[in-house]
Order: structure tokens, then C-alpha cells, then sequence
């Protein structure tokens, strides 16, 4: 293509025509969009909002709708930097803390607050120092979960403005003076002192409680014992009289059954002056006295006037 005969307002006409021409396919390719997940484009026709376009795809109008803000609708953290903070009773202390955060409405995120990050962060720093104001210092290290809650419910009213919510706030560190830090240091060390003595001595008081039940037991245990004991021989004496005085009565019994029968009597008279004679026999044996009666040879006689136990 021969350009020698092309004058200078052709060649810009040229110029002109062509760029407009890659503009136009420019924007065209910019007027589609695809839209990842969790991830919200905000639209403006001629300047004015105009929708939130969610993931997937979608066509604009070139030169009339543009993409304004981009939000990441995903959780976010935010480091929220050491501060000082006062205390009630005017000990300073320096907390730092992190935001957890996302994005609930895209639209309320790009016009209601320029920038929610920084916005969110100054506001946690002031409420915390507010928070804390009103607490003394040994509560501050107490009360986190407190604070916390706090920061949040106030973040949140703020939130529904800047379409965020907050939905936790951990403080990550409150640290004292050094000064103040060595005296908690000691006062901590002395209660667990303390703690240790009275340890001690409830166990100390224990073992004497144990050692006590346990003789009281084993004195009760010798007493049961010995009581059981002379149950039992009470209860095998009972047992041998009783057994001793039914033998008895059953002798007796087959003693008179075997003297009412015939000859019973005779042989029981001479049963009795056999054992009479026998005792005589252990007595003179044993050399002590015996005194006889005057008529021997009268034997019925005799064994009628002695009185003989069995």
C-alpha cells in the first residue's frame, strides 16, 4: 500500500477512525464480566448506582455502565494497633487487639463509609479505651471476654451503616508497666503461697480425720467382735444344756419305761447297789472315811436308807 499520496488530514482521519475503533472494542470486552465467588462488583450507569453484580456472568452496556467497587465478601482480619489505654484506678497499659470482619452488603460497603477497614479500627480503639476506662487493673485481665463483647455490639451498630458485620474482637495482649508487672508478679507468687499452706493443712487435718475414723472403726470392729464372741458361746452353751437336758429326759424316760416293765424293778435295785458299791470301793480308795451301816448283811435295808444321786 502506497502511504506517499496519503495527506496529513487523511492520515489523521486515520488516526481517528482506528483508535475510536480499538476503544470501542476495548470497552466492548470490558462490558462483560465474570464475577468469581464470594465477590461482589458494583455497578454505576452515568454516575448513579445501579446493581451488585454477584458471582457468575454478566453483560454491561459499554460507555454507560461501569464497575465502580469491587468487595471481597469473604471473613477478613484486621490487626487493630498497641494503644494506651487508662484504667480506673490511672495505670496505663497498652492493648492491642484483631477485628474479624466481612462484608454483608456490598452496595452500603462502597457509599456509606469511604474506607470501613480504617473505619472499623478506630472506632474498636476507641471503644476499648472507653472500656477499659471504667475497670480497675487487675479486672481488665479478668474481663476480656467483656470487653470483647462490647467492641462488638458497638461495631456492629455501625456495621448496619457500613454494611459489615464484626463478628468477633479478641484482644491479643494488655500489657502492664514494669513496675506494675514485678508487684503483680510478687502478689501473684504470695497467693500461691498461700495456697500452698492451706493446702498443706487441709491435708494435714485430713490425714488426722482419716487416722481417727480409722481407730474408731477398729475399736468398734475388736467391741462387735467380742460381742459376737460371747453370743456364740452363750449360744453353744445354750445348746449344750439344752442337748445335755433332752439326753437326760430321754434316759429318764427309757429308765421308767424299762422299770414298769416285768423284773424291771429288781434289776434296777441291783443297778443301783452296783454303782452304790462302786462309789464305796472310790471312796475307801481314796482314803477317806466311810461310815457303814451297822446291819451289812441286811442289803435291802441298806439300800433303801441311802439317798443316791445320778
Amino acid at each position: 500500500m502506497d502511504f506517499s499520496n496519503i495527506g496529513l488530514s487523511d492520515f489523521f482521519n486515520l488516526f481517528f477512525w482506528g483508535g475510536l475503533f480499538l476503544i470501542v472494542i476495548i470497552k466492548f470486552f470490558q462490558s462483560i464480566r465474570l464475577v468469581p465467588t464470594k465477590k461482589a462488583y458494583i455497578v454505576e450507569r452515568l454516575g448513579k448506582y445501579h446493581k451488585t453484580l454477584e458471582a457468575g456472568f454478566h453483560a454491561l452496556i459499554p460507555f454507560i455502565d461501569k464497575v465502580a467497587f469491587i468487595q471481597d465478601l469473604k471473613e477478613r482480619t484486621i490487626d487493630v494497633p498497641p494503644q494506651d489505654c487508662f484504667s480506673k484506678d490511672e495505670v496505663n497499659v497498652v492493648v492491642d487487639a484483631v477485628i474479624y470482619l466481612s462484608v454483608i452488603d456490598p452496595s452500603k460497603a462502597s457509599y456509606g463509609v469511604t474506607n470501613f477497614v480504617f473505619a472499623a479500627i478506630e472506632l474498636a480503639q476507641t471503644t476499648t479505651r472507653s472500656i477499659i476506662g471504667t475497670l480497675l487493673l487487675d479486672r481488665t485481665f479478668e474481663e476480656r471476654e467483656l470487653i470483647s463483647s462490647k467492641v462488638v455490639e458497638v461495631l456492629n451498630q455501625a456495621g448496619d451503616t457500613w454494611g459489615i458485620r464484626v463478628h468477633r474482637y479478641e484482644i491479643k495482649n494488655i500489657m502492664p508497666p514494669a513496675s506494675v508487672q514485678n508487684a503483680m508478679e510478687k502478689q501473684v507468687n504470695a497467693e500461691r503461697d498461700r495456697r500452698a499452706l492451706i493446702a498443706k493443712a487441709q491435708g494435714d487435718k485430713q490425714s488426722r480425720i482419716n487416722k481417727s475414723e480409722g481407730s474408731k472403726m477398729e475399736m468398734i470392729n475388736h467391741s462387735e467382735g467380742q460381742m459376737q464372741k460371747r453370743i456364740n458361746e452363750a449360744e453353744g452353751k445354750s445348746e449344750e444344756i439344752l442337748t445335755i437336758a433332752k439326753a437326760t429326759a430321754e434316759s429318764i424316760k427309757r429308765i421308767s419305761s424299762a422299770i414298769s416293765e416285768k423284773g424291771g424293778e429288781k434289776a434296777y435295785n441291783l443297778k443301783l447297789g452296783e454303782k452304790y458299791l462302786n462309789q464305796m470301793g472310790a471312796l475307801a480308795d481314796n482314803s477317806v472315811e466311810v461310815i457303814m451301816p451297822a446291819d451289812i448283811s441286811n442289803f435291802k435295808n441298806w439300800l433303801k436308807s441311802v439317798d443316791l444321786e445320778f
